[in-house]
């Protein structure tokens, strides 16, 4: 019988310093928590001090200033609401760069967005398996911003922000680096303005600007339109659906990146997954529904390079599925299993 572990939704409103002093109160432990992995790990593994750890993220500051200071606004009440200084926060918000810059790590996700005659009903379906290394803090915090938008997120590391807007659209996100990654914007940075956005096609346009190699994103709305986004530091690709799926791993689909790729070395289990997430996704095509979404996830094949990750004895990281989870944007849901989709069960959670 799977567990079932049912996450508290930290709730937030009001101005920005508002609602982030609310998400800093209430995510305290995990904030505190996530900034100890980060600064402890990368002394004892790769000799880096604190204080040049936070200088490198401090180089990004004027520019997430200039692009976003509605989310400056929201780091600065983290930062009270947790009991921290504000480089620290503004530092954990760039972890995803800065490990990529001192140790070439990368999450092993695999995710995916469904529509129209792949799925029971034609509803849209997006998610992922998110896999990174166990014991990884997340909250989940729903935002209500005073402009009437309502954001649902799951916040991994106090960095990585998952969401799905009252808007009717959701998005997920996947590790895809190139040799010519220049470190030059945080993803983590300028995907909050991104899904701020009252539309898709908003937010589609703002994220081709701002993204720079270091994850593609997938986003899907409520009336079927999805886009993925692949990235360099200086170009960009629009992926469309294929038989209304878009899949993917950790590997660049779009030939003029695949020169650049780093998924070949730091990455192998990326092929593997996709090839068996298509596969399955092909076999139940015009049925699938979220709870045939929970099986596929939770598959084992080609173990250890299956959908479903545990961490292997013989890896060099130790990395797992730490979460799974469905979106549904027409009915503004969310299921969630925290862990393992083999050994949790899928919560179901609503804006």
């Amino acid at each position: 019988m799977k567990s079932i572990n049912e996450y508290k939704v930290v709730e937030c409103s009001g101005t920005p310093y508002k609602i982030g002093q609310q998400w800093g109160e209430g995510c305290k432990e995990s904030i505190l928590h996530g900034l100890e992995n980060l600064f402890n790990g990368m002394a004892f593994m790769y000799k880096v001090s604190k204080e040049k750890v936070i200088s490198k993220a401090m180089k990004f500051l004027p520019l997430v200033q200039d692009y976003d200071p509605y989310l400056i606004e929201i780091l600065k009440g983290k930062a009270t609401g947790a009991g921290v200084g504000f480089e620290e926060i503004f530092t954990q918000k760039c972890g995803h760069e800065l490990l990529f810059y001192y140790t070439n790590m990368a999450g092993y996700c695999t995710s995916f967005a469904l529509t129209g005659e792949a799925t029971r009903g034609g509803k849209t379906l997006l998610g992922q398996n998110f896999d990174w290394v166990p014991g990884t803090p997340i909250d989940l915090v729903k935002i209500y911003h005073s402009d009437g938008l309502t954001q649902l997120i799951m916040s991994i590391a106090n960095s990585a922000e998952i969401t799905l807007t009252s808007a009717g659209f959701g998005m997920c996100l996947n590790a895809t680096i190139s040799q010519d990654y220049a470190f030059n914007f945080p993803s983590a940075c300028y995907m909050p303005k991104v899904m701020r956005q009252k539309n898709i096609y908003d937010a589609v346009d703002i994220l081709k600007e701002a993204a720079g190699g270091a994850c593609y994103h997938v986003l899907a709305d409520a009336k079927g339109e999805m886009f993925g986004i692949e990235s360099i530091s200086n170009d960009y690709e629009i992926l469309y659906p294929n038989k209304n799926m878009i899949l993917h791993t950790n590997h660049y689909l779009t030939e003029r990146f695949k020169k650049g790729d780093t998924a070949p070395t730091f990455i192998p289990n990326s092929y593997p997954r996709l090839e068996r997430i298509n596969t399955l996704m092909n076999q139940h095509y015009g049925r699938i529904n979220p709870e045939i979404i929970m099986e596929i996830m939770a598959d084992h094949a080609n173990r250890p390079n299956s959908l479903c990750q545990h961490v292997d004895p013989a890896g060099q990281v130790p990395i797992a599925s730490i979460m799974s989870f469905i979106m549904v944007p027409e009915e503004g849901t969310i299921y969630i299993a925290w862990g393992n989709p083999c050994e949790y069960e899928f919560v179901r959670y609503e804006i």
